[in-house]
């Protein structure tokens, strides 16, 4: 266990940070779920709630305006977030977990003194920005350049699919900024809305987790000022593989999240629900998939938390990041999928929660990796 963080895998801290979680998410995110989905609007005083909490700063130390919590405390909080609304678990996700992580791990004292405060406050959300329109699983192919220009670097090209794109402040790019082969050649890059050059290319018209902002960068020769980079030129496509690594766990802990409360939608519909004379929790067809789903949710969940204390001891969780991030996103999918046939009809219907859980669970087994970029990933750290 990190010395620096002798209470993280307490219990009782874990629990607090879970129950208020919890009771946030029933009493301000509830009411107002569909409210935001179907127009597809973010949800900005629901952020800006989160960050009065610290939940926007969660892991980043107090020095930096942050709320200091753990990897483990962390996971509960979004799995309690998703667990009503995937699409905030989503944007809690992201901005910790990627744009956010990814300053505080790697950059200088002075970038994060300078980010970091506005980030943790949620007045500067954070975009990440490693694919591309024509780079998806193959991050490392991207087009999106940067060439030294005195004092500065000029930045030229696209991003694709940026959780928080249209709406963020603050910007990590990835971009390729030498000619030498494989993953020295990309640099990463802070970007502020509001550089000349940088603009919205549109927003996502989304299946789910529509209240998540979901868009398209452009880049224009956008003059950034060299110190603007993060750590040195050519380190930045490694700093984003380890990234992505926390990421998943984020991913993770979001789908352990989204299947529970598709599971509670469940539960209680199977005890009001009558057919043939019966309540549907009495059927043993219906019994035994509750135990199976059940059982599922539970072995993601501890997966989940396995994975997010070997990252708060600094351990290397390469693999068990990915681990996590299949086997709870696969686990997320059969439950919304299960659940929905468990309500019939009504699991069809807006008026039902299993139905927004069923569009949202997809990008699930994409996002931070494809399940097959994961089985990969695992096969490659068994057998090297």
């Amino acid at each position: 266990m990190r010395e620096d963080y002798p209470e993280v895998l307490s219990p009782d801290s874990v629990a607090l940070v879970r129950s208020t979680a919890r009771e946030f998410a029933e009493k301000e995110i509830r009411p107002v779920v569909m409210n935001y989905d179907e127009p597809q609007d973010f949800p900005f005083e629901i952020v800006r709630k989160l960050a009065d909490l610290g939940f926007m700063g969660a892991m980043v130390p107090e020095q930096y305006q942050g709320a200091g919590l753990s990897s483990v405390e962390f996971a509960a909080i979004v799995e309690e977030l998703s667990r009503i609304d995937p699409s905030v678990g989503l944007i809690v996700s992201a901005h910790n977990g990627l744009s956010e992580h990814h300053i505080l791990t790697y950059g200088n004292e002075e970038q994060r003194r300078k980010y970091l405060p506005a980030m943790c406050s949620g007045k500067a959300l954070g975009g990440w920005c490693l694919t591309e329109p024509g780079s998806g699983s193959d991050s490392g192919g991207m087009n999106t350049a940067a060439v030294r220009d005195g004092d500065a670097w000029i930045l030229n090209g696209s991003k694709a699919f940026i959780t928080n794109g249209s709406v963020g402040k603050t910007y990590v790019v990835m971009a390729v900024t030498g000619t030498a082969n494989g993953k020295n050649r990309i640099s990463a890059f802070i970007v502020e809305r509001g550089m000349p050059g940088f603009s919205v290319a549109k927003k996502e018209n989304k299946l789910g987790m529509r209240a998540s902002d979901t868009a398209g960068l452009l880049f224009d020769n956008v003059r950034v000022p060299a110190e603007n980079m993060i750590g040195n030129e050519g380190e930045g496509f490694r700093q984003a593989m380890k990234c992505l690594e926390g990421g998943r766990v984020g991913i993770a802990a979001l789908s352990v999240g989204l299947a529970q409360g598709a599971f509670d939608a469940c539960m209680k519909y199977v005890r009001e629900r009558k057919q043939f004379g019966k309540q549907l929790a009495e059927f043993q067809g219906i019994q035994w998939k509750l135990a199976e789903m059940s059982t599922q949710i539970e072995a993601a969940r501890l997966l989940t938390q396995k994975a997010a204390e070997m990252k708060t001891r600094g351990e290397d969780i390469y693999r068990i990041a990915s681990q996590a991030k299949l086997f709870a996103s696969e686990v997320a999918t059969q439950v919304a999928n299960d659940a929905v046939q468990m309500f019939g009809g009504y699991g069809f219907i807006k008026e039902f929660p299993v139905e927004k859980f069923y569009r949202d669970v997809k990008l699930l087994t994409i996002g931070e990796g494809t399940s097959e970029v994961q089985k990969m990933i695992i096969a490659k750290s068994l057998l090297r």
